[in-house]
């Protein structure tokens, strides 16, 4: 099974007002173990950069000035996430950029069916206790300490491991397969009295030769007077 971790920063909140993607980054997974393969990417908003956004990602106009506008790497971007699912903390929030991104340049938008919601998963999991991607690594010992500001690829890497965690442990697929029970076997009733085994009516012949029996004599006459084969057959 393939998934595409993934994480956006922006412009903003609200593509409806104007905001645009900056950066993208993606880490993919196959049956829940990173292959290596990622995505990144800076993107040209067309648009100056807010001040609170800058605060929180810290791209710049100057640094995005020379990046390429989201049209030019879309398809690309479709190409690297092909069917696969998509594990995105507050879902939400990306899809609605990455579908109005998609929808300006006529390319196919992204099912909502295919995002799985790590911040949903957490608050189902955890009610009532904080579930920021930060609140997440301190729970599972995840380390962020190179998380100055949000990057999307860097944030992408931290979130699979948080995923992980979230589904059962960073080796998921390692599990014992549950044991089928057997049908207990019923009981058989026992009869109150088991007769004693009688002798037999004709004693079986014998097999020792009479030269066996003759060895068997002359051996325990070297083990002496004091031998348990003396004393048995005594």
């Amino acid at each position: 099974m393939r998934e595409i971790v993934l994480d956006t920063e922006t412009t903003g909140f609200e593509p409806s007002e104007g905001h645009r993607i900056v950066e993208i980054g993606a880490v993919e997974l196959f049956n829940h173990l990173p292959t290596g393969r990622t995505y990144h990417q800076y993107i040209n908003p067309e648009r100056p950069m807010p001040r609170e956004a800058f605060e929180v990602h810290g791209l710049g106009d100057d640094f995005l000035r020379d990046k390429p506008l989201f049209k030019a790497i879309g398809q690309a971007f479709l190409d690297f996430v092909g069917d696969a699912k998509l594990v995105i903390h507050n879902a939400a929030f990306d899809m609605k950029f990455l579908n109005a991104e998609l929808s300006a340049i006529s390319l196919p938008r992204l099912p909502w069916e295919r995002a799985i919601d790590t911040l949903a998963i957490a608050r189902a999991k955890f009610p009532g206790s904080p579930a920021s991607l930060d609140a997440l690594c301190r729970r599972f010992g995840v380390d962020n300490s190179r998380r100055e500001k949000h990057g999307a690829l860097l944030d992408s890497e931290i979130l699979a491991e948080v995923y992980l965690e979230l589904i059962g442990g960073r080796q998921p697929d390692l599990v014992l397969a549950p044991v089928a029970a057997t049908p207990a076997r019923k009981a058989q009733p026992q009869p109150e009295h088991v007769p004693r085994p009688t002798a037999r009516p004709q004693p079986l012949p014998p097999r020792l030769t009479d030269e066996e029996a003759a060895a068997h004599e002359a051996f325990i006459a070297k083990l002496g007077e004091a031998s348990i084969w003396r004393k048995r057959l005594a």
